[in-house]
């Protein structure tokens, strides 16, 4: 086995799975708001965009599969999880937000003059008509969309950069974000749902080195480091040069998460290569709902007794009617969700890297995390916690509990062995 070939291949496999919409989105949006303060909000927006996701990925090397990923606080409360899990990336948000991305993308800048609703229910029924028929036939038009469109959404992208660079688009101004702008990256990162994402992923990497023979657990880590890396590269470099972009049009007020990166096509390619760019980026998340809705489909029809294909026709239909709401506004909806999600991923994904066997610290530590995670969002006052004003007031606490559980399983154990 050619080793260097191999992890070149998973690299660039890994960094498919994690591109799609939402990485192209996001970070320009990031850029406009924070201005001048571009590169320490980025770095927040690097370790949920880039480092949270690798870190998902390979805790699976520990685990092994999502049935026991947060199993040790409970079997109950995995299912629970993993059920909240999979609704998040699917029909409750990323799916919706699918729909509503080509709409705003790649249909409406074609149809500038006609009835936007009408426009946005047309689209809403054919995008996740053409979904169902995808997922129910199993068509491989979507990998061989894949396969193509990558390449040439990066290429409109470095000819955005370069072009953004060489050009004088503007001159970042003030953020008009108030508090600690690296904690308002980090806490931005949520909407690409990558490091969510990565809990589901880690599952098909694991198998896919399984099924070439690498089982040996450092073998695994190898490979899977190896090609994080190689994928940190290319996600890097999307974040760092549209969130410097952004930053560069942070005096345009006013336009929609869509709109900001639309801009920047336009200012860069003209308005055919806006229009251009909204069609690849539409088509990839063709790509990218057909997957999700495969997805919760067949964990539903697991969890509950309901066919695959009626659940896929469900979840088409649920979906193609919270897209029509608009992508600010689904994304406006998720972000109390992610805020609670998120900080209890970070710790469950941290416990299984390290290979804390102990229950109780995994329970208490959950638990502490969901419960504070829960506050913070309920609007109650938590100022007397370390950084609880930058949005991480479950830090501390879990850190906290994590060593005080970490000691009473020791003096159990001990008390036992006497």
């Amino acid at each position: 086995m050619n080793r260097k070939k191999e992890v070149l291949i998973l690299g660039f496999a890994l960094f498919s799975m994690f591109f799609g919409a939402g990485n192209l989105l996001f970070p320009p949006s990031v850029g406009v708001a924070v201005g001048e303060n571009w590169f320490q909000a980025g770095l927040g927006f690097f370790l949920t965009g880039i480092g949270l996701p690798l870190l998902g990925i390979l805790a699976f090397t520990k685990v092994g599969s999502l049935d026991e990923f947060a199993n040790k606080v409970s079997n109950k409360f995995n299912i629970l999880y993993s059920t909240i899990l999979i609704l998040v990336i699917g029909p409750l948000f990323a799916i919706p937000r699918t729909g509503s991305t080509t709409f705003e993308m790649g249909v409406l800048p074609l149809f500038p003059n006609h009835n936007p609703l009408f426009i946005a229910i047309a689209t809403s029924v054919l995008f996740f008509g053409l979904t169902l028929f995808l997922v129910l036939n199993e068509s491989s038009i979507t990998d061989i969309l894949g396969k193509f469109l990558t390449p040439i959404i990066l290429t409109i992208l470095i000819l955005i950069t370069v072009l953004g660079i060489t050009n004088d688009l503007g001159t970042p101004v003030k953020s008009v974000i108030q508090g600690n702008q690296f904690s308002y990256g980090f806490i931005s990162g949520y909407q690409t749902m990558d490091a969510l994402a990565s809990v589901l992923f880690g599952v098909i990497i694991i198998r896919g080195l399984e099924g070439k023979g690498i089982t040996d657990s450092k073998e695994q880590k190898f490979f899977l480091s190896n090609a994080g890396f190689i994928a940190a590269i290319g996600l890097g470099f999307i974040y760092l040069s549209l969130i410097y972009l952004g930053a560069q049009i942070s005096s345009l007020k006013g336009l929609s998460t869509a709109q900001t990166t639309l801009t920047l096509a336009q200012l860069t390619l003209g308005h055919i290569g806006k229009v251009a760019f909204g069609v690849c980026v539409a088509a990839a998340c063709l790509t990218t709902s057909v997957g999700l809705v495969a997805l919760a489909s067949e964990w539903f029809s697991k969890l509950i007794n309901i066919s695959y294909k009626k659940l896929a026709a469900i979840i088409c239909l649920f979906s193609a009617v919270l897209s029509v709401a608009g992508l600010d506004h689904i994304i406006s909806l998720s972000v109390p969700v992610l805020v609670v999600l998120y900080p209890v991923t970070i710790v469950l994904i941290l416990l299984n890297i390290f290979g804390v066997k102990n229950h109780l610290s995994f329970k208490f530590v959950v638990i502490t995390t969901l419960l504070i995670s829960i506050a913070e969002i309920c609007g109650l006052n938590l100022s007397f916690i370390p950084f609880a004003k930058e949005g991480f007031a479950w830090v501390i606490p879990a850190l906290v509990v994590f060593i005080l559980s970490t000691l009473i399983k020791s003096d159990v154990t001990v008390s036992e062995s006497i």
